[in-house]
């Protein structure tokens, strides 16, 4: 291969594996991001629940074949009583020939009987092993939901708190409060318009219109007087 060929080669396999590398960061990413803690811990505790359902059927299933071990030991045991009494019984009527079938069928029992007891004492330890395990695991299970209501009431304070916090991070320097500044700069400009317009109109008016304003007290006191002085005139004439 040429060193151009090679080199080509080289700088495509770097362009692919910052591609990958690119891809595996973003999917990583969406991962995170799609891990919601609540549904993750709730999804964690339903895998639990089958794996104790699947313990309790084998659980279930191991007593099934203990049982059945226990059943056919009684079954062989009784048929041992029962052939040892017929041979006592035989033999008190003289039949040895029975006694002797008798006591043979109670060694085939007897046989069966140990065998059934071997297989039931080891089925019954791999139940209590099962049990013991079945109980550990809903042990574990009921601590871990305890655990899963914790961190659920400490996810949604989490969310809570920072919901608050950043509203209060953006509080007053955008949204209601920038409204309000600016509404209250309209008042301001509307009462500084007025006062500029009554002061227009105040200058406006004519000098006559400002002195009647003005001396309207001043003429009812001097009607008065002139009243008083005609009262007095008029009495001198009588």
């Amino acid at each position: 291969m040429s060193a151009k060929k090679k080199e080509g080669s080289d700088v495509r396999m770097g362009l692919f594996k910052r591609i990958g590398d690119n891809l595996r960061a973003n999917i990583n990413a969406l991962l995170d991001k799609a891990e919601d803690p609540v549904t993750m811990l709730n999804q964690y505790l339903r895998d639990m629940e089958d794996d104790i359902g699947d313990a309790e059927s084998a659980v279930a299933k191991q007593l099934t074949v203990v049982r059945k071990f226990k059943s056919q030991y009684d079954d062989a045991s009784a048929m041992m009583e029962k052939r040892e009494w017929q041979a006592v019984a035989a033999l008190e009527k003289d039949r040895e020939d029975l006694a002797r079938k008798a006591l043979e069928d109670k060694k085939i029992h007897a046989a069966r009987a140990q065998d059934y007891r071997l297989q039931y004492e080891k089925s019954d330890a791999v139940a209590e092993k099962l049990k013991s395990r079945l109980r550990e695991m809903k042990d574990e299970y009921e601590a871990l939901r305890a655990r899963r209501d914790t961190l659920v009431a400490r996810t949604q304070s989490a969310r809570a708190q920072e919901e608050v916090y950043g509203l209060l991070g953006g509080f007053g320097k955008d949204g209601a409060r920038r409204g309000f500044e600016r509404m209250e700069e309209k008042v301001l400009q509307s009462e500084a318009r007025a006062e500029v317009a009554a002061g227009l109109a105040l200058s406006g008016r004519s000098l006559d219109e400002e002195l009647s304003v003005l001396g309207n007290g001043d003429i009812d006191r001097e009607l008065e007087e002139l009243r008083k002085k005609a009262g007095m005139k008029k009495g001198e004439q009588e």
